[in-house]
């Protein structure tokens, strides 16, 4: 269940998406047409109307946790006092990762958690983004449940002697000793090492853990760029290549043994290589998976749209890979039905059980470094261990009038003798690559992921079901 408006005001697009996994939209306009104070306020209590249904905790706290958007003391102001209206305690941990919140839900045995984070959106959007008392993301029906009593305002607020209170904790160090406290996370090499390390923190959170976190580890020296959590982001905040030329002109002056670089709430990680070429955020996972795996042979999982070198990796350390539908949730619950002992997403997510079920860079980091340091070869060279692979991204822009179910079958149709994966769209194995096709849910839009061994090879077999889907219609 999803929905999406958007007006256009003053030449600025006024957009709100309600979904299961959250609530998120720009920031301004009229109720339902942005993310309004409105809009806060009505799924705040909806959360804490179905929270209070579904926990089996009995410490009234709700963990409230916020990027460093410039909307985002706003926003926390009106996500406090409604769960405290909704008469449960707040936890308020400010300025923190979104792994830090996660986190800090199981340490405080709170009953959930609100994320305030729009993740890698620009500056003028926020969201609200939901946890149950594991510190993990509500489940599809949670979520729809979440959206039902928001629609009909199925909610009732305490009366005044029963109104919650905030307490203000900062839990940037327990976060920080909980990576330090991981059996795989290697203190005494990565000192031993001496390495030095550059940072893109993009203006947000990033900035305030991630140099502690790498002072703690042993790490050098690190150079930080973006690093005062303003939210005015100085640059695309997606990690990725297109929006990293300062970072990446950095590291080409061989300074520095590696770069990391985040999202505005930190859970996704990128990297680039002492010569200033990116690692490949796809590869943020494999080579994690690889290290963990090299101690505690298992299993792994990562999305459909996620490198085939995940598997590769896995078979070679005598593991079996699976493969999960698009989105955290989804590919935690694989997790967990598999017993993976390392699993993510393409995008730069690693989840590491023995830490907790989220997607966390500082984890990521500290088990990179860990393995870099075991390794004693630079970050081009440990790339260059991997098996090869591009993915590329396109997409079918197609008319609202079209079937796009309908299409998506005659495709499974034409390669029925394929391996074929349905559980998210269509995914089509071949020996040697791959293809996935995905709706949008909110556009008449097809979005094709394609990977093999070479770029031209991915962008051919991308162009070739453009092709055919374009002789469909």
């Amino acid at each position: 269940m999803l929905t999406k408006q958007r007006l256009e005001i003053n030449n600025y697009t006024m957009t709100l998406i309600k979904s299961i996994s959250g609530i998120r939209g720009t920031i301004g306009g009229s109720v339902s047409e942005g993310l309004s104070p409105v809009d806060v306020v009505k799924f705040t209590a909806a959360y804490a109307t179905q929270i209070r249904k579904t926990t089996t905790i009995n410490t009234n706290k709700i963990v409230v946790g916020r990027d460093a958007r410039m909307s985002g003391a706003m926003v926390e102001k009106l996500v406090v006092g409604t769960l405290m209206g909704m008469g449960f305690d707040v936890v308020n941990i400010g300025l923190a990762s979104t792994p830090t919140t996660e986190l800090a839900v199981t340490m405080e045995g709170a009953c959930g958690g609100i994320i305030l984070t729009a993740s890698h959106n620009p500056k003028q959007w926020n969201a609200l983004k939901l946890l149950n008392e594991k510190g993990e993301f509500l489940n599809k029906e949670e979520g729809e449940e979440v959206l039902r009593l928001a629609e009909n305002d199925a909610y009732t607020f305490a009366d005044v002697d029963s109104l919650g209170k905030e307490t203000q904790v900062d839990y940037t160090q327990k976060h920080i000793d909980a990576v330090l406290a991981l059996k795989l996370v290697d203190v005494d090499a990565i000192k031993k090492a001496n390495f030095e390390v550059a940072l893109d923190c993009v203006n947000s959170v990033g900035g305030i853990i991630l140099p502690k976190l790498l002072e703690q580890l042993g790490v050098k020296q690190t150079t930080v760029l973006f690093g005062e959590p303003t939210g005015d982001f100085q640059h695309n905040p997606e990690p990725l290549e297109k929006n990293l030329g300062d970072i990446m002109t950095l590291m080409s002056h061989g300074e520095h043994d590696v770069a990391f670089v985040v999202d505005p709430d930190v859970d996704r990680l990128a990297m680039i290589c002492e010569n200033g070429d990116m690692y490949g955020e796809e590869y943020t996972l494999v080579t994690v998976a690889d290290y963990v795996l090299s101690h505690t042979p298992g299993n792994t999982v990562s999305n459909l749209s996620s490198t085939r070198a995940l598997r590769d990796v896995t078979r070679m350390h005598g593991g079996s890979y699976q493969a999960a539908a698009v989105g955290e949730v989804n590919v935690v619950t694989k997790m967990k039905e598999t017993g993976a002992v390392i699993g993510g997403e393409g995008n730069g997510g690693v989840i590491y059980p023995e830490s907790h079920y989220g997607r966390d860079a500082l984890v990521g980091i500290a088990l990179f470094l860990s393995h870099l340091a075991h390794k004693k070869m630079k970050v081009s060279e440990l790339r260059a261990t991997y098996p090869p692979y591009f993915i590329s991204k396109q997409r079918i822009d197609l008319t609202p009038d079209i079937d796009v179910d309908a299409l998506l079958e005659r495709v499974k149709e034409k390669f029925a003798g394929e391996e074929i994966n349905d559980i998210d769209g269509v995914k089509i194995d071949f020996p040697t690559k791959w293809v996935h096709l995905r709706k949008s849910n909110t556009e008449p839009i097809i979005r094709i992921y394609s990977e093999a061994s070479t770029r031209q090879e991915a962008d051919a077999l991308g162009q070739e079901i453009i092709d055919i889907i374009k002789s469909m219609i």
